[in-house]
């Protein structure tokens, strides 16, 4: 046994040289564009995906899973056995919700009052009540809802569907990142990097006002055609840099991005601007209201996007920290009303906009953030609610989605998934699945390991997602 382990350990350098060359490959040799579209695993209806992050945690008691419960054992002390209060938080009383669960729809779906502008489509919603995931902190839960890892260094979502599907359009990114103007997710640009695959993959970051990227723009003096001659020019000299370099993933996708950000550069500009639209297009978006006014224009520069052939969007509501975001330590009640207010009306706006460019038939919705909030109040008296990663709510939404439904449950008071209980690693391979995609097949060497993005422990797709 010795002998072997000994000989072998040699070995692991030889694995890594050979995984960087190919050897291993399982797939036919991928095209010098990293980006060109290829087929699914199996037909799938859904070509584009949104994913709407509440970054900061929503409270599932609040949003989509109402406890009658609440009301009867308002401010009792907490008797169970869920550990809650993270980072030494106090914790107080159980606190039932001030706002009001209604059914909407023919379904009947319970939806909270938040959500008025939402729940017009409760037909077309599939709440999971049921998820849980592997912790409690900000950073490590939004990395673990984005790469499927609580670690930093994993590609993202975004990252995995522009590897596995390529990109149908040649003038934008495949995947594209807006953020709350009060800051990023804890954990910034790691929830949307291409971790170890070709940078080629990983988000681009897009600004909801002015020049969509920093820098698109010529300096002064600098006419197309001088830039096409200076690209061209630099173009060469790299390909003769790169043919030295044979595998220089990092070095290929910089290539690729200077044609890219010169392509970008009308076409960018003509996504963000929105002062052409039509006045009932931004007041249905909400444009011309303050409070709704910048998640309208990334939900409206979202439909854009998908309709240039944008394979992946992801929209951070809440920025920053604590209350910035959906993160209510002090007062969960305000905090939920404010940020459900600023984004219940565009969310609306964007379904009905994805109806009626037929685009809705063509992607996916995801809406949720990195965990669910506790039904106790932190510390008596206060109506905050602390961190609660065993038991919370999430919706999807448009092409392949059963509507209508909410899925599982947690017990009576919210706290613990009880019924059909999901992994958020269920939940990417089901997202995967409805993009045409098996998540045991999809699959990036490295290291010598087959990497997926739902990790080694056996997954399923939430078979009661599908139509």
């Amino acid at each position: 046994m010795f002998r072997t382990a000994g000989a072998g350990f040699a070995s692991l350098a030889l694995i890594d040289i050979l995984s960087r060359d190919g050897f291993f490959a399982q797939e036919p040799q991928r095209s010098a564009n990293p980006l060109a579209p290829r087929p699914p695993h199996f037909p799938a209806r859904a070509k584009h995906a949104v994913f709407l992050f509440m970054n900061g945690a929503p409270s599932q008691v609040d949003t989509f899973d109402p406890k009658p419960a609440l009301d009867r054992y308002h401010n009792r002390p907490y008797r169970g056995r869920t550990p809650v209060g993270s980072n030494g938080r106090p914790v107080g009383n159980l606190m039932q919700t001030p706002f009001t669960f209604r059914n909407y729809g023919q379904s009947g779906l319970e939806i909270s009052s938040l959500f008025p502008h939402t729940s017009r489509y409760a037909d077309d919603l599939c709440v999971i009540r049921s998820l849980h995931t592997d912790t409690a902190a900000h950073a490590s839960g939004c990395l673990q809802m984005n790469t499927g890892s609580v670690q930093i260094g994993k590609p993202s979502l975004g990252a995995w569907l522009s590897y596995g599907l390529g990109t149908e359009n040649d003038s934008l990114p495949s995947f594209v990142v807006m953020t709350d103007p009060r800051g990023g997710p804890i954990s910034s640009a790691s929830n949307w990097t291409a971790g170890f695959m070709p940078a080629a993959y990983q988000g681009t970051l897009f600004r909801s006002q002015g020049n969509p990227l920093l820098d698109l723009a010529n300096p002064p003096g600098t006419s197309a055609r001088t830039q096409r001659h200076a690209l061209d020019l630099l173009n060469e000299l790299n390909q003769e840099h790169q043919r030295t370099r044979p595998g220089d993933s990092e070095l290929t996708a910089r290539i690729e991005s200077y044609e890219l950000a010169f392509r970008m550069q009308t076409r960018a500009a003509q996504v963000v601007d929105l002062s052409r639209e039509e006045e009932r297009t931004r007041e249905m978006y909400g444009l011309n209201n303050r409070l709704t006014a910048d998640f309208g224009r990334k939900c409206l520069i979202t439909c854009r996007l998908l309709e240039s052939g944008v394979r992946f969007v992801q929209l951070y509501s809440g920025g920053g920290h604590l209350e910035d975001t959906w993160d209510g330590h002090s007062d969960c009640i305000t905090n939920h009303r404010i940020h459900a207010g600023e984004t219940d009306q565009p969310i609306a706006a964007l379904i009905t906009d994805l109806k009626r460019t037929g685009l809705w038939d063509e992607t996916l919705l995801i809406w949720g953030g990195e965990f669910g909030r506790t039904p106790t109040s932190e510390g008596v008296g206060r109506p905050g609610r602390d961190h609660n990663p065993f038991g919370f709510s999430m919706w999807l939404a448009g092409a392949g989605v059963k509507g209508g439904q909410a899925i599982g449950a947690t017990d009576e008071l919210g706290f613990n998934a009880v019924e059909e209980p999901h992994h958020v690693s269920d939940l990417h391979a089901t997202i995967l699945h409805l993009m045409g995609l098996d998540h045991r097949r999809l699959t990036y060497l490295y290291q010598g390991l087959d990497q997926r993005l739902t990790g080694v422990t056996p997954r399923e797709v939430i078979s009661e997602v599908l139509e």
